[in-house]
């Protein structure tokens, strides 16, 4: 990719991530290999520092680039890629798509877990938890709710992040990889205030996607994601065994 040879209706972030996947896809960037700087790679490719930047550090959370301090970027071992990497950081999924992501914040808090929280998370009734509920939206228009709960002993500085900025995700890989994840999909109607976030009629159809996350040993996080039924779908493709 060069100067004023964009891919038509690709975002300059996606085209980024194109051109660096392209690279270690094809052999020419190798494990281990160093990643041209942000610098280099923003006059190589004619998009922003920042822009740069981002797709990078999106990619180092999906386990694609390894960032060491003070070195530089590399290509990640390619055995990091485990099946925790089917999640995908919302803002690139929206972004490959060639639109644009943005996030409401709704709610950042502390609560103290009842016995359904605490029994999912693991934790002591009665203690407390982060809980943030965000609505993310391509190119203006609600896409999802994510109604999410996190355990403080996982990520102690969670309600300190700015995920106008960044996604959940973004931060939540960086604190560590995660071990199991466990998936719960169900159609259900929407409700008065799913609708407001949603911008939809109640009664209308939702894709309610229920996960929880295990790392360091402990449940790290559990999380409600609620789509527009008649607008959203949810694929996935893994290998099977022989």
């Amino acid at each position: 990719m060069v100067r004023g040879n964009g891919e038509i209706g690709v975002s300059l972030g996606q085209q980024v991530r194109n051109h660096i996947l392209a690279n270690i896809n094809s052999g020419e960037w190798q494990e281990g290999y160093q990643v041209p700087s942000e610098s280099r790679l923003s006059e190589q490719l004619g998009a922003s520092r920042m822009t740069v930047h981002i797709a990078m550090r999106d990619l180092a959370a999906e386990g694609v680039l390894v960032r060491r301090q003070g070195a530089g970027t590399f290509v990640a071992a390619r055995q990091s890629q485990s099946t925790f990497l089917e999640l995908r950081n919302i803002h690139s999924e929206i972004e490959a798509r060639g639109n644009r992501h943005t996030t409401d914040v709704i709610k950042m808090e502390e609560v103290n877990s009842d016995l359904n929280l605490a029994t999912e998370l693991n934790v002591v009734p009665g203690s407390t938890v982060f809980h943030s509920l965000l609505v993310h939206r391509e190119n203006g228009r609600p896409l999802q709710i994510e109604d999410r709960y996190v355990n403080p002993q996982f990520s102690a500085d969670y309600l300190e992040q700015d995920f106008t900025k960044i996604t959940p995700y973004v931060h939540l890989m960086a604190v560590a990889p995660l071990e199991e994840v466990e998936h719960v999909i169900q159609a259900v109607l929407a409700d008065e205030f799913s609708c407001k976030l949603l911008e939809m009629k109640e009664g209308e159809p939702l894709l309610l996607l229920r996960r929880r996350t295990w790392s360091r040993g402990m449940i790290a996080t559990s999380a409600r994601f609620l789509h527009p039924g008649p607008r959203f779908s949810l694929a996935g493709r893994m290998p099977v065994g022989r």
